[in-house]
Formats: C-alpha cells, sequence, structure tokens
C-alpha cells in the first residue's frame, strides 16, 4: 500500500495572504477526512497549488500570546479580557505571518512505512501528498494510516476482517 492508496483528495486549504480570523473560521468547518467536522490544522498553499506551510492551533495561539509573557509569572496578574484584546487584534494578520513554513510531506508512491516514519519522527499528524509536479495531490491524517495499519492487524490468516 502507498500514500496515494489511504490519501484524501479533497481537503480545506488557505492562501498565504488569508487572515487569522478566515483561518480560524476554516478550521471550525473544515472536513478532516471521514466526516469529521473541524480541524486542527490547515495546509497553506501558493498559487500553484504548492505547500507554502501549515497553520495549526498552536501557530495561532502563538501569535495570541506576546513573547514578552514568556519571561513573566502570569499568575501575578489579573488583566481581565487582555487575551480576548489580543485576539481580535491577531484577527487580522496574515497567515503567512504566524504559519510553520517546514512542512513535513511524503509523495503519492511513498509506502505506508515512510509515512509512519515521518509521521512518529516530527510528531505530526498530518502528511500532505504531492504529486509528481510537485504540487498537492491529497493528505494523510494520522487516523487514516491508523485505519489502514489495524485493517492488516485485524485481518485473519485468509485475508479476513
Amino acid at each position: 500500500m502507498t500514500a496515494r492508496d489511504i490519501m484524501t483528495t479533497r481537503f480545506d486549504y488557505l492562501r498565504p495572504d488569508a487572515t487569522l480570523r478566515e483561518a480560524v473560521n476554516l478550521m471550525k468547518a473544515a472536513k478532516g477526512g471521514a466526516a469529521a467536522s473541524g480541524v486542527k490544522a490547515l495546509m497553506v498553499l501558493d498559487s500553484e497549488s504548492r505547500v507554502s506551510g501549515i497553520i495549526s492551533m498552536g501557530d495561532i495561539l502563538k501569535a495570541v500570546f506576546p513573547k514578552y509573557m514568556a519571561v513573566m509569572e502570569l499568575g501575578d496578574f489579573t488583566w481581565d479580557g487582555m487575551v480576548e484584546d489580543i485576539a481580535r487584534k491577531a484577527g487580522g494578520r496574515k497567515v503567512s505571518e504566524v504559519m510553520t513554513r517546514d512542512v513535513v510531506t511524503v509523495e503519492e508512491d511513498a509506502p505506508l512505512m515512510e509515512c509512519v516514519d515521518h509521521m512518529l519522527k516530527n510528531g505530526v499528524k498530518k502528511l500532505p501528498v504531492l504529486g509528481k509536479d510537485g504540487s498537492v495531490a491529497g493528505i494523510i491524517y494520522e487516523r487514516d494510516l491508523f485505519f489502514a495499519i489495524t485493517r492488516a492487524m485485524l485481518e485473519d490468516e485468509g485475508g479476513r476482517t
């Protein structure tokens, strides 16, 4: 089995010039494979459908949490409404400003073991799958890979589940 056999070919994505507000709205509404609603991350594709980055919940949280706050003891502060105010202001920032640029990908003909290897070694839950021309042909979600592997695990000697 290869990445092509288990990848999802219909997926939501963003362009680098989208705002964080647009990203959040799409993340809430997107389908992440097998009819699940909402996703934790979205690919960011350029105009030629090549991977520019990925934007995740963590990237958005980092955009709301000012870097200088990391050195403070936040338990000492009671700034009601601070996060909400920063979040409203951050909503207009561009996805390209906060996205993760180093994205782990696989090619369509990659064996499943390579996909597992990439997910585990890099701590990712989604793998964009690249076609022969380098554009994104699909995406593999962790659950898709898990179900492909467990189907094999649960088959008896005769190939029946």
